[in-house]
């Protein structure tokens, strides 16, 4: 791939973030159901991480965990390893939010907006490294 190619394809995967941060800011604003917001800002943290991955001309496999995302960006940069709570916090949200029964107590306006938070701090530490502006 080359460079002007990567480029794209880097800007497409942080096009597709932003949108789901347009949907995460509507549905804090309008009262929306804050499960959805979880996961959004699970998503989001994975298409910045995919991003960088890009960047770094690194190939990952077709994998939702953020975890195992970003072991492979703490593999090219060590100070991905800031981000180790983000992750953590953010990977429950990818299968939990969106079956019946999965998380119990239910998802409150708090966890929204903590996922939101994870989910910004992945985006601006990502964002960084790639001299995009905020």
């Amino acid at each position: 791939m080359n460079d002007n190619n990567k480029n794209i394809f880097v800007h497409e995967w942080i096009n597709k973030a932003a949108d789901d941060e347009l949907s995460i800011n509507a549905i804090l604003k309008e009262s929306g159901a804050p499960s959805t917001a979880c996961f959004l800002s699970q998503q989001m943290a994975e298409k910045y991480l995919k991003a960088f991955l890009v960047f770094s001309k690194k190939k990952f496999p077709k994998i939702h965990h953020l975890e195992k995302l970003l072991g492979m960006c703490k593999a090219i940069d060590g100070e991905f390893k800031e981000l180790d709570n983000e992750a953590v916090l953010l990977s429950e949200y990818y299968i939990e939010t969106r079956y019946p029964g999965d998380y119990p107590e239910g998802f409150s306006w708090d966890n929204a907006k903590q996922a939101y938070d994870a989910a910004i701090r992945i985006k601006v530490f990502v964002n960084e490294r790639l001299n995009v502006n905020l």
